[in-house]
């Protein structure tokens, strides 16, 4: 198995690592355009291999597509990172650049990867990999509801008290701070109804800082989050390299479903080794199809900055 990142910043760096530890490739390439970064973020992760026990052999390349030949997954982190103020909507000018060749370079050499897509604004970029590839839906996957729903269990835990790992809940629609849509109402603990536990001041409570849950983080630290990133971008791997079938929301191209067409948009999926293996319907209620509709309607309007560029 090999896998290749793109992009040897923090989310790029984190993610291989995050992948190297947990065995999942023979061989990790990571990608950047930066003179000797990705070599030095390969070396200094194959430098742990002693300590954690790993086997995965991880090399690093400036610019050098050919070493990444014959991937079977690969993960797209560049891009400019948001500063503080910054909207994912503003990053689409230069990141779009950066992210249709990648995407076109990959795939000359290696046509028949999966791509996960984490660079942002992630919907538009996820949207634009699959234009920019022509690739079938299922080997295009935007990672923002795996990281998106890791914050709202997150802030689910820290109001009941719990521990992240009994609970279920998911983030759909678009990845952004006014877009995405924490479904409080599905969200278990251990398969009972968190509701059941929570005021309703807590659940909106809840709710609001799960949406602000990126902003808040890159106030906090001057540019954007890297060690959730990372680890949701190696989750969406794992379950396509050991074909876990596991439902995790993500960005995928819709037909259709959920009332949507022509966009990518995070939605909860099956994620195996064929990538998205299948789209699974919640059952909205009219308040929840109204919330997709509108976030479906603002990650149209990026979209449509592509076209101008």
């Amino acid at each position: 198995m090999k896998i290749t990142v793109v992009g040897a910043g923090a989310v790029g760096a984190t993610t291989a690592d995050n992948i190297a530890r947990a065995g999942l490739a023979d061989e990790l390439v990571i990608l950047d355009i930066k003179e000797g970064f990705a070599e030095g973020k390969a070396q200094d992760i194959n430098q742990t291999a002693a300590l954690l026990g790993f086997d995965t052999r991880v090399t690093g390349t400036t610019g050098d597509y050919t070493k990444t030949a014959g991937s079977e997954v690969v993960v797209i982190t560049s891009g400019l990172p948001r500063k503080p103020g910054m909207t994912r909507e503003e990053l689409i000018g230069t990141n779009a650049g950066i992210v249709r060749g990648v995407a076109e370079n990959i795939l000359k050499n290696s046509p028949d990867a999966i791509i996960v897509v984490v660079s942002n604004p992630m919907d538009t970029m996820t949207y634009l990999a699959l234009q920019a590839t022509g690739l079938p839906k299922n080997r295009v996957i935007g990672m923002g509801g795996a990281l998106d729903s890791a914050r709202f269990k997150y802030q689910l835990s820290q109001h009941l008290g719990a521990s992240p790992s009994d609970l279920n809940a998911v983030v759909i629609g678009g990845h952004g701070d006014t877009t995405m849509i924490p479904l409080i109402r599905f969200a278990t603990w251990n398969s009972v109804p968190v509701t059941k536990f929570l005021s309703e001041e807590q659940q909106k409570q809840i709710v609001a800082d799960t949406m602000v849950g990126g902003a808040t983080l890159t106030k906090l630290l001057g540019t954007s989050a890297w060690y959730a990133p990372g680890a949701a971008g190696c989750s969406v791997v794992k379950s396509i390299v050991r074909d876990e079938k596991k439902l995790i929301t993500s960005c995928v191209l819709l037909d259709g479903e959920y009332g949507q067409k022509d966009i990518a948009l995070g939605v909860p999926v099956i994620i195996g080794r064929n990538g998205v293996e299948k789209i699974l319907d919640f059952g909205l209620n009219a308040e929840e199809q109204a919330a997709f509709d509108k976030s479906a309607e603002a990650v149209r309007s990026m979209n449509d900055v592509l076209k101008t560029l």
